[in-house]
């Protein structure tokens, strides 16, 4: 089994000498990167759909889950940045040589259908951008979604950089306009910071809260990540990890710091424009589109619209590459991306295909995203504080109860969802 110390750098690897020795700034931005392609997935169409529900359904009420959220998936994302920076190798890898095949494929399978519950967010929400802006027929956006991702995704081949940098780009699209948007909704500071006091609203509050947190410490990212770290900057020796860590936690908090606003700012411009004033219902992203116009302009809009496509086709592009590190990692399989962007858009291609309330099927696959998350942060734990893999670096005391907590805290979100829906 890998351990720190046993560390070789991959062939994409660059010594970590190479990248600060470019200067303080230049050097500093380069070490910055996978915590940015992991916060596109915090703010993709499953959280505009979950959080604009959310605030135009319940007002600023669930402005503490968004900020909770973020809050948890900040120390998940440096954790699982940390075992591939200090392993070298992924979280489904380390898993792969951890658990016996039944255990490993079972985890597989089930990440796999979470990958599919992201691709229906992603596909849907960014042909509804497309639709929205261009009138494009749905099934047709859908395809054409596919494309565009599978273009992003070949940046690969020039080395990490380049995809990185494209989906920041995305990224800021999806930002800039939340910004512009929330200037013009004008939301109430007051109500936004009452909303900060935890309270569960009745009818689909609960479900919204689960969606909200599962659109939010997405599982397939936390797998991601690991893949992401572990084979882009070679580390000589433990001083070496250190410093790399050093630059991960900051690449987590302003990466995901960054998709955390962008969320809040999601639902505190639907509750200031949408909730309690009197316009017409705003249960769909096409009404928010509606609405948008209605209560600011056509820019505003216009604006909406863009940066679904832009969240859309980023997302897409990084749940197609995490997918991949998942089925290498678990089963130590590789199959075209091609094969698996088809086997995972079918789903999505049905649903825009039969006409279903897009928001309602987005909503319904975050709260799925809930239920895989225990899956992946479990064995995250048991990795991240085992000495023999971590050495050194293995994790005790707060990072593991943290860590911990959040986990029991989710499951007992997902098991109270279930016995509440089962009740009535």
């Amino acid at each position: 089994m890998t351990t720190g110390t046993e560390q070789r750098p991959a062939p994409q690897a660059v010594a970590l000498p190479a990248l600060l020795g470019r200067g303080r700034v230049r050097g500093a931005v380069a070490m910055l990167g996978p915590a940015f392609v992991a916060a596109v997935a915090y703010v993709d169409p499953g959280n505009f759909s979950t959080n604009i529900t959310a605030g135009a359904e319940f007002g600023y009420q669930l402005v503490w889950v968004v900020v909770l959220a973020n809050l948890m998936a900040m120390p998940v994302q440096f954790l699982s940045a940390k075992v591939g920076v200090v392993t070298g190798r992924s979280l489904p890898e380390l898993c792969r040589d951890r658990y016996r095949a039944p255990v490993r494929w079972a985890l597989w399978a089930q990440a796999e259908a979470v990958a599919m519950a992201t691709d229906l967010a992603e596909f849907i929400g960014a042909a509804v951008g497309l639709n929205l802006l261009f009138g494009v027929p749905m099934v047709v956006a859908g395809l054409i979604t596919a494309v565009t991702a599978f273009a992003v995704l070949a940046l690969q081949v020039r080395g990490y950089r380049p995809f990185e940098r494209a989906i920041a780009a995305l990224l800021l699209v999806v930002t800039s306009g939340f910004v512009y948007e929330v200037v013009g909704a004008a939301p109430s500071p007051a109500a936004a910071a009452h909303g900060l006091l935890p309270s569960i609203p009745g009818g689909d509050g609960l479900f919204l809260v689960v969606g909200i947190v599962g659109a939010t410490v997405m599982p397939h990212v936390v797998y991601l990540h690991s893949a992401m770290t572990a084979r882009r900057v070679h580390a000589r020796d433990d001083a070496d990890r250190r410093r790399v860590l050093r630059f991960e936690r900051w690449d987590v908090i302003i990466a995901l710091g960054l998709a955390g606003a962008v969320n809040l700012a999601m639902l505190v411009t639907a509750a200031g424009l949408f909730h309690g004033s009197g316009a017409a219902a705003v249960a769909t992203l096409e009404e928010a589109h509606a609405g948008f116009a209605r209560s600011i302009g056509g820019a505003a809009a216009t604006v909406f619209a863009v940066t679904l496509l832009a969240s859309g086709i980023s997302s897409s592009s990084v749940g197609t590459f995490s997918g991949q590190a998942v089925m290498a990692g678990f089963v130590d399989r590789t199959v075209p991306l091609a094969l698996r962007r088809l086997v995972t858009m079918l789903p999505s291609l049905a649903v825009l295909a039969a006409g279903l309330d897009s928001t309602s099927v987005l909503n319904a696959s975050q709260v799925l995203l809930s239920f895989g998350i225990p899956f992946a942060l479990v064995p995250l734990i048991a990795v991240a504080r085992d000495r023999r893999v971590m050495g050194a670096f293995a994790c005790r005391g707060a990072a593991v109860v943290g860590v911990g907590a959040i986990a029991a805290v989710i499951t007992a979100m997902n098991a109270f969802l279930i016995v509440h829906t089962v009740t009535g």
